[in-house]
């Protein structure tokens, strides 16, 4: 699926990164806990979560990550997105809560990255 698909299906809006748009999401998962980012990701990943402090971006760079979704329509601080804008890291937006995103996904065809072997 591509980028622009998934961000239809979320009914999101892109903050940064709108240049990936018609790359191929490879994997996708959703975490709150950036340990668990940090443990179980994989380089060109997106990750659904709430977490929307500049350290989710930092754990999106280190771990060479596609993008973050931000879910539940959680207020994202300015200081987030002008680091997402530095690093070209794509940045989505949605009201969908996490569970009903990952649902979504699912259902479209996206599986997580202990489906894809």
């Amino acid at each position: 699926m591509k980028v622009k698909d998934m961000v239809k299906i979320l009914e999101g809006t892109v903050l940064s990164g709108e240049d990936k748009m018609e790359k191929e999401v490879k994997y996708i998962g959703a975490a709150d806990m950036m340990s668990d980012v940090l443990a179980l990701s994989k380089p060109d990943m997106i990750i659904l979560t709430g977490h929307t402090s500049i350290q989710a971006i930092r754990t999106a760079i280190v771990t060479d990550l596609l993008g973050l979704v931000f879910v539940r329509g959680k207020e994202i601080p300015e200081k987030t997105i002008e680091m997402a804008k530095e690093a070209n890291l794509l940045l989505v937006h949605t009201n969908t809560y996490m569970y009903a995103a990952c649902g979504k996904l699912y259902n479209a065809g996206l599986r997580g990255i202990d489906e894809r072997r």
